[in-house]
Order: structure tokens, then sequence, then C-alpha cells
């Protein structure tokens, strides 16, 4: 051989061998620490409303953190549990089963370990979710989730039998069977505190000057008509104190106290695994039952979840490596205004749609064939019909629908009524409301008709402020992004909730296990976070 070409052998052999020796790109490093945080009713306008006033974790959030303003659940029927399991596991309530409150987490068969409430579980649950990803790639992956809720407890992290604690109503955490036959120490020594006796007997009063707050303070229909002016006291009665507790803004702070004892307890985020934790704050949700979304009580609510979110992003960073930390917030539903705002006079029923003589109406019909009432039920909007025993009665199912559509379409306050055969080539059409209702109704669901009223009208029996409907005041949520691979930056797109747990996931590395509806928010990501496209 001759030498150049020997020489020219030697060159790319050296060449080789210096290119496999040479160290790759750094790569970032993936979280230690997932944080998931839902505000229970909040609404993305109040972010900006009162921006000026925030100096704790939403204002961090806005301004170091990536806001999509424009986030929004696509699915009707927006409640809790369907708001919670949606936006932890990237698919809409047709796909994790979990449709309502009322059929989201009760579960006799998992009694509490103690306290006031019944039984509850993820077993309606279906599919995986976030942290279920995470655990496929590193069993040694560890979660806890609390808040003041069951489904708002359990539901963010799917059906994982990890750490997973609510309030019981009598001044402690507890939990259910279906996680454990005891509580874990670090939680039963936080109890022993008995962290709700210092505020029996005291006043909520505002957090600023009452000049900072432009809402009237003596609204009539708020409250059901009792204490709608500041101060609030809590019950210095130990059994009603406890229960009302978590009526009171102190209970966000009681639960981040919680989450951050587990942290130091189960060591979460030290590393190398990638851990989570769930943090959801309810105290918003109550207070805007109660007093509604233009109130001064809400106002100053918010203030108060922002200096408790503050609170626990500054421990964490504190307590972990501020680097491998992401945090992600949304809200599991918004909220209407009380129709008394919209609706003039004095009737206490304007603005309310009353479906019960229609309902009842149709039920006595169905008994005089034969057919027990509970085959005909209306939940939150949707009307479900037992096919088989009508069937099994000769009573003509298509016939009863068609019947019940007009009869609903003809009461005042309802804007419409749609077959849920009709759903999907409505949506394809581009009909928004039949892609929410679409979204919100799983195929094995006995559901018929959905009924949407006009906006701003309540079910006639509700007299609290509430949500629940396909319209965007109660869709509209706040998507924030928070940590190491996230561009800071308000995002005005149109993004769904679903969106945020695969985007989580391309944050931490992780795929989903299964189909999911929601998709990542590249925009949002770091060019070294990126995933490939497929």
């Amino acid at each position: 051989m001759s030498a150049p070409r020997l020489f020219r052998r030697a060159s790319t052999l050296s060449a080789l061998l210096a290119a496999v020796a040479a160290p790759m790109a750094a790569q970032p490093a993936p979280p230690t620490l997932v944080v998931q945080i839902t505000i229970d009713q909040l609404r993305p306008d109040y972010l900006d409303k009162w921006a000026h006033q925030f100096t704790g974790g939403l204002a961090r959030l806005m301004k170091q953190g990536a806001f999509f303003t424009q986030a929004f659940h696509d699915h009707a029927a927006t409640e809790t549990a369907p708001g919670h399991a949606t936006l932890w596991s990237g698919r809409t309530p047709a796909h994790t089963g979990v449709v309502l409150n009322e059929i989201g987490v009760a579960d006799p068969q998992s009694p509490l370990l103690f306290g006031r409430g019944g039984g509850a579980s993820p077993y309606r649950f279906r599919g995986s979710a976030l942290f279920d990803w995470i655990r496929s790639r590193d069993q040694f992956s560890r979660a806890l989730s609390v808040s003041r809720k069951d489904r708002g407890a359990i539901l963010p992290l799917g059906r994982a039998k990890q750490q997973v604690l609510w309030y019981s109503l009598d001044g402690r955490f507890t939990t259910s069977r279906y996680y454990g036959d005891t509580l874990p120490t670090w939680v039963q020594r936080f109890n022993a505190r008995d962290f709700t006796a210092k505020y029996l007997g005291t006043s909520w009063n505002l957090l600023l000057p009452v000049s900072e707050y432009p809402e009237p303070d003596s609204v009539g229909y708020e409250h059901e008509g009792k204490d709608v002016v500041f101060p609030h006291r809590l019950d210095a009665d130990r059994r009603n104190g406890t229960y009302t507790f978590s009526d009171f803004p102190w209970m966000d702070d009681v639960t981040v106290d919680l989450a951050l004892e587990g942290v130091t307890a189960l060591d979460l985020g030290k590393g190398p695994s990638t851990d989570v934790l769930a943090v959801s704050l309810s105290t918003t949700d109550a207070v805007g039952h109660a007093f509604g979304p233009d109130s001064r009580e809400l106002h100053d609510q918010v203030l108060r979840v922002d200096r408790a979110l503050g609170r626990l992003i500054d421990s964490l960073y504190a307590l972990r490596d501020s680097t491998r930390i992401v945090f992600a917030l949304g809200s599991d539903h918004g909220v209407a205004p009380y129709p008394e705002r919209f609706f003039s006079g004095t009737d206490p029923d304007r603005g309310r749609v009353d479906t019960r003589p229609v309902i009842n109406a149709a039920r006595s019909a169905l008994a005089a064939h034969g057919v027990e009432g509970d085959a005909l039920l209306l939940q939150s909007g949707i009307l479900s019909l037992d096919r088989r025993r009508l069937a099994a009665r000769g009573v003509n199912a298509d016939s009863v629908v068609t019947a019940l559509r007009a009869a609903l379409l003809a009461i005042p306050g309802v804007m419409r009524v749609d077959r849920v055969s009709q759903l999907a080539a409505n949506a394809a059409r581009g009909d928004t409301y039949a892609r929410r209702w679409l979204n919100a109704v799983p195929r094995d669901m006995q559901a018929v008709l959905t009924v949407t009223n006009k906006p701003n009208y309540y079910s006639f029996t509700t007299r609290y402020a509430t949500h629940g409907t396909p319209h965007d005041y109660d869709a509209h949520i706040p998507v924030l992004f928070l940590g190491a691979g996230i561009k800071p930056g308000r995002y005005p797109q149109y993004v769904r909730s679903v969106d945020v747990a695969p985007t989580l996931a391309a944050i931490v590395g992780v795929e989903p296990i299964e189909p999911i509806d929601g998709r990542i928010l590249r925009a949002v990501l770091m060019p070294d976070v990126l995933p490939p496209r497929r």
C-alpha cells in the first residue's frame, strides 16, 4: 500500500477515534421535582386585574414564567373532578371516564381511615396520568398529592397508589383505604399539632387597606344573604369551626404547610429520580361559590392565594436545587357571576332555568309503562336514558328522546339541546359547543341529550355562584409554567388544558404510555429540551 494512502487511512481512523472520545453536547438535567398546582375556580382575568397587588407566587409565575392567556378546557360539564383529571392526564373526560363531580371519586368500598365524609378512590378513572408516565421510566419515582378536597387530591395522580391526602372536615387530613390501612407517621405528627385550633373564633379581615378593593362589600344576594360584610368570623365551637374551616383562606395556608412537610419527610426531589408534588388549593372555589367572582371576598382570597403560592415556591427553592424544579399551574374550571347581576327585578328565580317539570312529567309517563324513574337522569346538562329498560317494557326510546328534546327546548333560558348521536358530526363542522360536549361524554355512557342553557343562566335550584357549563366563562382558565427549559413570556395563542401534561412530559423527557388528546406546547420550550417531532 502506498504511503499517501496509508496516511489517509490513519488520518480517518484518528478522526473517528477522536469523535468517539469527544464528550457529547451537554444535555439539560431532567427535573427532580415536578410541581403540579391546581387553583380551584381560578379565572385568568383575575391575574391581570389584580397583578399590581401580587407579591408572591402568582407574581413570580407571571413575571418569570410562561403565561398562556387563552387556555381553555375543551369539555363541557366544567366541574372539579373532570377538570383535575384532564389537566394532569392530557385526556378529555370522554377518555378519563371522570365526567361529573357526582360520579367522580366517591367509592363506598374505599372508606376513609377517619373523619367526616364518604369513601373515595380513583376507581372510575381510566388510563394513565403524568405520574404514571414518569414512573414507567423510573420505578423509584414517588408522588405526594394534597388538597382540601378528595377529588382535588386523588385525580391529579390518576390511579397511582402514592401518598394522597385531603381535609376530613374535623380538623385533620385523612386518606382512604385505597391508599393504605394507616396514615403515614409524618401526617399523624402533622395532625397532632391541631392546626385549626389557633384559628377557631378568629376573623378573616382584609389583607390590604379597604381603599384597595373597589368591589362593594354589602351585596344582598351573596352568601345566601348571610354574613356578607367583612370581617367574617370562624365559629369558636370546635365541631362547627373545623367543619367550616375549609371555607376560609387559612385552608390554603395549611395545605401548603402539609405539602412542604411531606416534601421533607419523603425526601421528594432530592434526586436522581423525578418526583411529583401535586397541590390543589381549593379555597378560591369555596369563596367564589359563596360570594361570587365580583365580590370583595374573592378579590381578597386571590391575593391570599398569591401569598400562599409564594411561600410554597420560595420554600421549595430553599429545600431543593431550584434549577431542577419545574412548576405548572392550571385551574379546574372558571365560574359565572350571579344571575342577579344580569337580570333585573326582584324575582328570586330570575335568570334560572327549571327543567324539573319536564323531567318529572317524563318519569311519570315512563312509570305508567312500568319503567322506574331512575331510568331517566339529568345531571349537569347530560340526560341519560336506559334504553334496555325501556325496550323491556315496550317503550320506544327514540320517541322518548324526541319528545324530551322538544320539551326541553321550549323551556325559557335553554339555548340548545343536542342529540349525543349528532355531536361528532356537528363538532367536525366547527361547532364549539358540540365539540365540548363530545369531549365530555364517554361512548359507553347512556347519554342521549345534552342541555346548554343560555349564557349567565343558572339551574333553578342553584342559589350560589357556580360553574359547569360549556360557555367560555366556565372553560377559560390560566395555564402557567416556570422552571428550567421554559421560555418566559405571555403566549396569546389558543391552547387546551389537555396540553399541560404532555408539555411537562417533554420537559421531564418521558412520553405518554397511551394515546392522549393533548399536544406539546413547543413554543414555550427551550431548544435543548424540545423533543423531535414525530
